[in-house]
C-alpha cells in the first residue's frame, strides 16, 4: 500500500473554486502569483471571484450537469465558503480531488456538528443545547439561562439566522422568528449561553497533504452588529493563552484530517480560559491582515495546501490593524488612499448596502518587539 502524499499540482493547472465571493477573489489572485488558473463555480453573475478568474461556471450549486462540466475542466476543487450542499461536493469528489474533503465541509457547515466535534475532542465551548421545538427551547432556556442566543444550525453568518434571548424575550415569538410553521415545526436550532469574555480571538492554521501544519499568530477580533469590525495583531494574550489557542486550532485540523486552511474562532474568558466557538475550513475575514503583514499570507497558504505544495512561512514582519469596510464605508476610498500607511483592498462589488462587506483596509506598524515572528509550524 502506497501512503506517500500526492505530487504537487504543477503551475499552469486549473484550481476549481466553489463560491464567488471576496475570499475566492483573493485566493484567485494568490493562485495567479503562483502560476495557476482559477475556474469559479457560482450562481452569482459578475461575482468578485469571476472578475479575476480565468473561467466561470454560473449555475446553481445543485445543478448536476454543470457540476460535471466544471469537474472536467479543473484539476483540483476547493471552496471559499462552507454553505455549499455537501451532496454537490461529494459528486465533485468522485471526479477530482477535493481539498478540504466533503467530510470536513459536513462538520463545519452545521453548528451542531461543529460543537459536538469540539466537545468530543475535549475542547471546551460555551454551554449549548439542541433545539427542535418550542418545548425544547423552553427547556434549554431553563437550563442555560438568559441571556442566550438562538441560532439556526445552517446558513447563518454575520448575525443572520439568530435571535437574542433576553430577560423579556417571548420564547414563542423567538421560535417563530426562526421560521416556525403553524404546527410549531422549524429548522433545527442551537441555543448558546452567553459567556463573560474578555475578547474574541481566531487562529488560522494550514495543513498540507503530508500532514505538516503552519499557524498564523492569534488575532484579536472586535465585532459590531455581529459583523467583524477590526482585527488586531498581536492579540493581547499571554504566551500561555496564545499557545493554547494555536494548540486548539491545530488539534482540530489534525483530527479532521484537513488539507487546506482552517480558521477557529474562540472566546477568551475573564478568568483566563479559551472556549471554542466556531470553525471554518477556508480563508477567513480575520486573516486578511496576513496579506500585508506576513511573508506568506493566508490565501497563498490556502493555495499551497490545496495544490499539495510545501507550506510557506507564517512569519510576521509587522503589527497590524485590519478594518472591514461595510456598506457605505467603501466610499471613503479616496481618503484611505491619501494615507500612505493604509493598504486598501476592494472586492469589486457593484452595490454597497448595509451589512455588506465591500473591502478592508490594513494599517501596519513596526513590530513592538522588534523581532521577526515565524508563527507556529511543524
Amino acid at each position: 500500500m502506497n501512503d506517500s502524499p500526492p505530487p504537487p499540482l504543477p503551475p499552469g493547472s486549473t484550481i476549481g473554486i466553489i463560491g464567488g465571493g471576496q475570499l475566492g477573489r483573493m485566493a484567485a489572485l494568490a493562485a495567479a502569483r503562483l502560476g495557476y488558473r482559477v475556474h469559479v463555480f457560482t450562481p452569482e453573475p459578475d461575482s468578485p471571484t469571476a472578475q479575476v478568474a480565468a473561467a466561470a461556471t454560473v449555475a446553481a450549486y445543485t445543478d448536476a450537469a454543470a457540476l460535471g462540466r466544471f469537474a472536467a475542466a479543473v484539476d483540483v476543487v476547493t471552496f471559499e465558503f462552507e454553505n455549499v450542499p455537501a451532496d454537490s461536493v461529494r459528486l465533485l469528489a468522485a471526479a477530482k480531488p477535493v481539498r478540504p474533503s466533503w467530510r470536513v465541509l459536513e462538520v463545519a457547515q452545521d453548528r451542531l456538528h461543529d460543537k459536538r466535534f469540539f466537545n468530543d475532542g475535549g475542547i471546551a465551548t460555551p454551554p449549548w443545547c439542541e433545539v427542535r421545538s418550542l418545548a425544547d427551547l423552553q427547556v434549554a432556556v431553563a437550563a442555560i439561562g438568559r441571556p442566550a442566543v438562538l441560532k439556526t444550525t445552517r446558513l447563518g453568518y454575520d448575525g443572520k439566522g439568530q435571535v437574542k434571548i433576553l430577560a423579556d424575550t417571548d420564547l414563542a415569538e423567538a421560535w417563530r422568528s426562526m421560521g416556525a410553521a403553524a404546527d410549531g415545526s422549524a429548522p433545527v436550532g442551537v441555543l448558546e449561553g452567553f459567556v463573560d469574555f474578555a475578547g474574541e480571538v481566531s487562529v488560522i492554521v494550514a495543513r498540507g497533504v503530508d500532514g505538516v501544519w503552519a499557524a498564523f499568530d492569534p488575532a484579536w477580533n472586535v465585532h459590531t452588529s455581529h459583523i467583524l469590525d477590526t482585527t488586531t495583531i498581536p492579540a493581547p494574550l499571554s504566551p500561555h493563552l496564545a499557545a493554547d489557542a494555536v494548540a486548539i486550532a491545530v488539534r482540530c485540523a489534525e483530527t479532521l484530517g484537513l488539507v487546506g486552511l482552517l480558521a477557529v474562532e474562540m472566546f477568551v474568558t475573564r478568568d483566563g480560559r479559551i472556549l471554542a466557538n466556531e470553525m471554518a475550513p477556508r480563508p477567513h475575514n480575520s486573516g486578511h491582515w496576513t496579506i500585508d503583514a506576513c511573508l506568506t499570507d493566508q490565501f497563498e497558504q490556502f493555495i499551497r495546501a490545496v495544490c499539495a505544495l510545501p507550506l510557506g512561512s507564517t512569519g510576521r514582519h509587522s503589527d497590524a490593524v485590519m478594518k472591514n469596510l461595510i456598506g457605505e464605508d467603501a466610499n471613503s476610498w479616496k481618503a484611505i488612499l491619501a494615507d500612505p500607511s493604509a493598504k486598501l483592498h476592494l472586492y469589486g462589488k457593484a452595490e454597497a448596502h448595509a451589512g455588506r462587506k465591500m473591502g478592508h483596509v490594513t494599517r501596519l506598524t513596526p513590530r513592538k518587539d522588534g523581532g521577526w515572528g515565524h508563527g507556529s509550524a511543524t
